[in-house]
């Protein structure tokens, strides 16, 4: 049973009548009575709630800074008309509105409700429960029930660096002769002989041919297709910082300064494991454009997530709906588990982009030890996300608690060079990026390894 505002203002109403009646105590009674009989039609004459009849249709699936509607379809099977108000209550990362709903079905009969949904969260999002409130003729009282109606909307990475894919495609294109100029590097395909020109490396002299001709003639290369690219995302406790900006604004936070990518109002944190997917994203794709195998690997204590053998149409929307759910735990990640994993899943030798922090006490305790038994077998390529904030404190003066900060600032910046210098002596290539500009870089660190003939 459920109580209206009605019955409140009848109840005060009584009240006032009791306080100039002759004979309180009956004035009371009649009273209570009067709302009691009122209150017992209103519920008797009510459509029923448990009676009635769920089921939803609608989005299964909306990228993040999307909306997605889903349909909830009410069929009222009693004999009594179902008229009152439904909640069709989300998670509040949801961001599902209206949170009321006007309800009216006839006996018989079915109505369509609609229900948007603009999430703020990456992941499965599912419906919690739906609430009927009927109420009688006279809007006093009414029946109330619960009832559970499944439904989940998966919300995907919203794949921003997308952007940048023109761009890259457009030198990719360049490095496959499909340009006017063409590259030349050691390992990578023979494509044609041309004319020698300055700025030409000497070491790509044809001699044979020049010998045969009254011109140098150099050889120009096509970069080798069909290797393999194993991304590793790291899901442990690091990954979970918040760092940059937020392109999709937060619900309950007040936006600040502009959007990164379309001008749009931010708000800060991102955290690290999200900008490391949007940069997987950017990297599969141009890999894929460019004829090599991509495979997917999530790991912290185990592993997470593991995609492979999926085809050049089809990795995206595998790789997206693989990440969707994926969230940081917050628990130190095994190294030693993860290169375990990735050597057991490439047995040929590959490149092999570890997505995860710079930290130097975490890379010096967990994988630099056990790195030369994964730099010995395939070609590893370390990208990091940094915290612009930790730039904007290095540069603060003027207090003391802002040099404190400032010192703070450089020695974590030191640590990171330092860490930095170690990674590449053990011959492993990094990139370390600011958060809107982590996927840009890493995308260009795949394409000179490219251009040098080194995959």
């Amino acid at each position: 049973m459920a109580l209206t505002g009605r019955a409140a203002l009848l109840a005060l109403l009584g009240t006032v009548a009791v306080l100039f009646a002759p004979s309180p105590a009956s004035a009371v009674a009649g009273v209570a009575l009067l709302l009691l009989a009122l209150v017992a039609v209103d519920l008797l004459l009510a459509g029923g709630v448990r009676g009635l009849r769920f089921s939803r249709a609608g989005d299964r699936l909306v990228r993040l800074g999307e909306t997605a509607t889903v349909e909830l379809i009410v069929e009222n099977p009693g004999p009594r008309r179902a008229r009152g108000v439904l909640r069709d209550a989300w998670p509040p990362s949801a961001g599902a509105t209206p949170r009321r709903l006007a309800l009216d079905v006839p006996p018989g009969e079915r109505r369509r409700l609609v229900t948007t949904l603009a999430p703020t969260r990456r992941g499965d999002r599912e419906a919690v429960t739906v609430t009927v409130r009927t109420l009688g003729p006279l809007g006093i009282a009414g029946r109330q029930g619960s009832h559970r109606v499944p439904w989940s909307v998966r919300v995907l990475p919203p794949f921003l660096s997308r952007k940048h894919l023109p761009a890259k495609l457009s030198r990719l294109r360049e490095l496959e002769g499909r340009h006017p100029s063409m590259v030349r590097g050691q390992g990578t395909e023979f494509d044609s002989l041309r004319e020698y020109v300055v700025g030409d490396d000497v070491r790509s002299i044809d001699w044979r041919a020049t010998a045969r001709r009254d011109d140098v003639v150099v050889r120009t290369w096509r970069p080798e297709r069909d290797r393999r690219v194993l991304i590793v995302l790291d899901t442990g406790r690091t990954s979970a910082g918040r760092v940059g900006t937020a392109p999709i604004p937060l619900v309950g936070e007040t936006p600040r300064g502009g959007d990164l990518y379309s001008g749009a109002a931010v708000v800060p944190g991102w955290p690290r494991l999200d900008w490391s997917m949007d940069a997987a994203l950017l990297l599969a794709a141009l890999a894929t454009r460019a004829g090599d195998r991509v495979d997917f690997l999530a790991h912290d204590r185990a592993v997470r997530a593991w995609v492979s053998g999926a085809g050049r149409t089809e990795l995206l929307s595998t790789l997206v709906n693989t990440m969707a759910p994926i969230e940081a735990e917050l628990i130190e990640a095994d190294s030693a588990s993860m290169v375990a994993a990735v050597l057991a899943r490439a047995k040929r030798r590959c490149l092999v982009v570890v997505l995860t922090d710079l930290n130097a006490a975490s890379l010096e305790e967990g994988l630099l030890p056990i790195l030369p038994r994964l730099s010995s077998r395939h070609l590893v390529l370390l990208a990091a996300v940094s915290d612009p904030q930790v730039a904007a404190m290095a540069a603060g003066r003027g207090t003391s608690e802002l040099v404190y900060n400032a010192a703070a600032a450089e020695r974590q910046n030191a640590d990171r060079r330092r860490i930095t210098a170690r990674l590449r002596r053990h011959g492993v290539e990094v990139v370390d990026a600011a958060p809107e500009q982590i996927a840009p870089a890493l995308a260009d660190a795949y394409l000179a390894l490219k251009a040098a003939g080194r995959l």
